[in-house]
């Protein structure tokens, strides 16, 4: 956490819930980039999902066919504009308003926990990235699209310094090291790729120590 103004569960529900209603058009311009990377991490999704940070519903679109969801999301803005999504596409989805951090569910519930781009806005990210693993099946997998700190001379620096004012702003932090906090949380990286300029984004499947399943491409 940075010195100065901190995120917290609060602010971050008042200000989804404030930002929801053209919180799609703030998207526009990122999403024409970001949908392939949702299409091909969502391929992997099976069984019985979690997607935690549903939002406005972005990933509706890409679940498999069939596909058995729980959406769950901080902000009630958020999750009446999933819904209509979910409604247009015919896609049944189970919504609920919840947070990452005490995820209202049993342990080891789910087969797949899906979250895209929203560790920059919790405020604590390896305790958030713990309660996926707790509710992840002994078997299953958590897939994940991240930011991260771009690792190099000047430019991690320069996040360093910028990240005060977005977080000030925006309540979002741009210099997580999404790796370190993963293994922090006693979570295993399967697979990762990297995305975007220098590697902005990280698509990471994850999976809990003892699983020694083989993960692979469909």
């Amino acid at each position: 956490m940075i010195e100065g103004k901190k995120t917290t569960t609060e602010s971050t529900k008042a200000r989804f819930n404030r930002i929801a209603p053209i919180y799609d058009g703030m998207l526009l311009i990122g999403e024409s980039r970001f949908k392939p990377w949702r299409k091909k991490l969502l391929r992997e999704a099976r069984g019985r999902i979690l997607e935690i940070g549903i939002g406005t519903g972005q990933n509706v679109l890409f679940y498999p066919p069939g596909s058995e969801v729980t959406g769950l999301d901080i902000a009630y803005g958020m999750l009446a504009r999933a819904r209509v999504k979910a409604e247009r596409r015919g896609f049944p989805v189970r919504l609920a308003v919840g947070d990452v951090l005490r995820l209202p569910f049993f342990d080891d519930s789910f087969d797949t926990v899906v979250s895209t781009f929203v560790f920059c806005s919790v405020p604590d990210p390896v305790g958030g990235l713990r309660e996926l693993r707790r509710v992840c099946k002994p078997d299953g997998r958590i897939l994940l699209l991240e930011h991260v700190r771009i690792d190099r001379p000047v430019i991690g620096p320069l996040m360093d310094l910028l990240n005060h004012l977005t977080v000030r702003v925006a309540g979002e932090y741009i210099n997580r090291r999404a790796v370190e906090d993963i293994g922090r949380a006693d979570l295993t990286i399967d697979e990762i790729e990297d995305l975007g300029p220098m590697g902005i984004v990280k698509m990471m499947i994850l999976k809990k120590p003892g699983n020694t399943e083989i993960t692979g491409r469909n």
